[in-house]
């Protein structure tokens, strides 16, 4: 379990720049902390002969006030001495990034992965680095994609190596690239959505000279894998601003390659005219998803922290309305069905970036139930479609009520306050319904082999029909005897034979 103390310190709003003398401080503590390890690795690699820094996210969240027992090297040695080294020291290892010049290593509570000194690039039309090793530390920080990131700490003496001025950048809370970004966006083109998502990590803005080149390059992201494109997407989403990460990606272009239909609802005007597009209504929702998020630790088995399915869920639930705009003679604008047209849009965009099954059924059937709770009007709804409710949702429900609730952005607190109410109700009586019930493992009150003995029948398609009709009687009446629910099954079959 993780100690308050090593849990991220807070960082200041966006746009806040911080303290040269907070960074010192907070950098030579994580050091401190962090010395049983990289004071004996250092030493090991120079009795081996071999240069050793602590280097890249590890500095730059030092830097941060942020503790990780994840460490990042790199060093003169090659992977197979590297590999020695380790075997030597640690409590177990693994190699799977030899091809890159990483090898990884555990003792006791600590991870460390080791990278040979390297440069990359990418081929015009190639998907996959060219990996050569490099000789220098400097030439090692020169390739990486930020100068936030260029920052090494040379061991075992921890001099502090900063060729491109990090700890000012990261002081002024900006990216920069340590050369032209042109040329870092041309060895690897998933460094433009890394721009995106370190500004929604880290709440830094980005120099113009950078979001220059990454309007002019957008393109070039085609060559990415889809799943190195689904995962810096992510991380991004999971970041605790993702909104400036997003609005990053839809001003440079990179948005209408890799996630196209978020861009494409700055055209759109919502039903009821209360937002400047259905764009900024989306992001609204994202950030009031965020705020619920405590919600689905407290209410279900869901675990603290980001949720990437709920803000996925915000971020797409409207994606359906440039597919089903239509104006009316009023002048006003609908949106029928938007939320199928949306499930379909959802569940295709994630399949083409690899999300697993179970992440795009759920993400999906987020956004076809989104608008299920306007039908409730002022609670009008009856038990049975209560239950039809929670049934539908499964085990997205909690996620369901959060979107639900971060949908209303609107500006007349009446209005809001009314929605609140009424969900409220609807959760009570859901709650409610729940305790006596069970409805989150709702089932007929017989089972296949009480059907087939009941109606004198074997395995087959029937059964299937029985089932279903004793479940929709089950979900309209709620629990039944075991009589007299065998007495409607005979009913029922009497009535269709």
């Amino acid at each position: 379990m993780t100690d308050a103390a090593d849990r991220p310190t807070p960082l200041p709003a966006p746009g806040e720049p911080l303290r040269l003398a907070d960074v010192q401080s907070a950098v030579a503590a994580e050091l401190d902390r962090i010395a049983p390890v990289i004071d004996e690795l250092g030493a090991l690699f120079a009795a081996a002969g071999h240069e050793l820094a602590l280097v890249g996210g590890p500095v730059r969240d030092a830097m941060l006030g942020r503790r990780s027992n994840d460490l990042d090297f790199t060093t003169s040695a090659r992977p197979e001495q590297t590999d020695k080294i380790l075997k030597a020291w640690g409590d177990a290892w693994w190699d799977m990034g030899r091809d890159f010049g990483t090898i990884g290593c555990r003792k006791g509570d600590w991870v460390v992965e080791i990278t040979t000194y390297r440069s990359e690039e990418y081929d015009v039309d190639s998907r996959k680095p060219d990996v050569q090793y490099g000789d220098s530390l400097a030439g090692d920080l020169g390739r990486r994609d930020f100068t936030v990131n260029a920052m090494a700490v040379r061991l075992p003496g921890r001099e502090i190596e900063d060729p491109f001025g990090g700890v000012l950048d990261l002081a002024h809370r900006v990216l920069r690239t340590p050369g032209t970004p042109e040329q870092s966006f041309s060895d690897d083109p998933l460094r433009m959505m890394r721009a995106a998502r370190f500004a929604a990590q880290l709440g830094f803005t980005v120099d113009p000279g950078v979001v220059e080149a990454m309007t002019a390059m957008a393109e070039r992201i085609d060559i990415i894998s889809a799943e190195r494109v689904r995962d810096e997407l992510t991380k991004l989403i999971c970041a605790p601003y993702p909104r400036l990460g997003l609005e990053l990606l839809v001003a440079t272009g990179l948005a209408a390659r890799v996630l196209p239909e978020l861009p494409k609802l700055k055209l759109e005007r919502d039903e009821h005219h209360r937002h400047k597009d259905v764009y900024e209504h989306t992001l609204t929702v994202l950030e009031q998803a965020i705020d619920l998020e405590p919600r689905l630790s407290e209410r279900s088995d869901i675990p603290a922290g980001p949720d990437f399915v709920s803000r996925f869920a915000a971020l797409m639930h409207d994606v359906g309305k440039p597919r089903t705009r239509r104006f009316q003679d009023d002048g006003s604008v609908t949106f029928h069905h938007h939320d199928a047209v949306g499930a379909k849009l959802t569940r295709k965009r994630m399949k083409a970036l690899r999300f697993s099954n179970d992440q795009i059924d759920a993400v999906g059937d987020l956004v076809e139930l989104h608008l299920r709770f306007h039908g409730y009007g002022s609670g009008e709804w009856t038990d049975s479609a209560v239950r039809r409710y929670v049934r539908d949702a499964g085990d997205q429900l909690e996620r369901l009520h959060v979107l639900t609730r971060a949908d209303c952005t609107t500006r007349n607190k009446k209005k809001a306050d009314r929605l609140r109410r009424t969900y409220d109700d609807l959760e009570a009586r859901i709650d409610r319904l729940s305790a006596e019930e069970e409805l989150a493992s709702i089932r007929p009150d017989l089972d296949g082999n009480q059907i087939m003995t009941i109606l004198g029948i074997g395995p087959g398609r029937e059964v299937g029909e029985a089932y279903k009709f004793l479940l929709d009687l089950r979900l309209d009446n709620g629990p039944m005897a075991e009589e007299d629910a065998a007495a409607a099954l005979r009913e029922w079959w009497d009535a269709r034979d």
